[in-house]
């Protein structure tokens, strides 16, 4: 894969190895060696870098799962919501996949 891939958390994110886990699941050869994890520690920070809440995916320096022109950034806990309506800490390996063009 030759896309630049780099997950923004807050120290200590509880859903940062969930997001992990299934982005091994999901590169070729369980890149997941090649995804850069940048911890984030300010508002400041989250806004320069396009945090969305923790953890945030930038595929290319963009969040595929947040609509173009959204503008809340920020270090909260970020939630995702599966198909079936409940809520879940990272996106779900189909919409990785989609995501990733895997």
């Amino acid at each position: 894969m030759d896309r630049d891939l780099c997950v923004l958390a807050v120290p200590d994110c509880p859903h940062l190895p969930l997001l992990l886990e299934r982005l091994a699941r999901v590169l070729p050869d369980g890149g997941v060696r090649d995804v850069s994890v940048r911890t984030v520690t300010s508002d400041a920070e989250a806004a320069r870098y396009g945090m969305h809440g923790s953890p945030t995916l930038l595929v290319d320096g963009r969040d595929p799962f947040t609509p173009e022109g959204e503008a809340s950034f920020g270090l909260s806990c970020r939630v995702f919501r599966r198909p079936d309506g409940r809520l879940e800490g990272a996106p779900g390996v189909d919409r990785l996949r989609a995501a990733l063009g895997c």
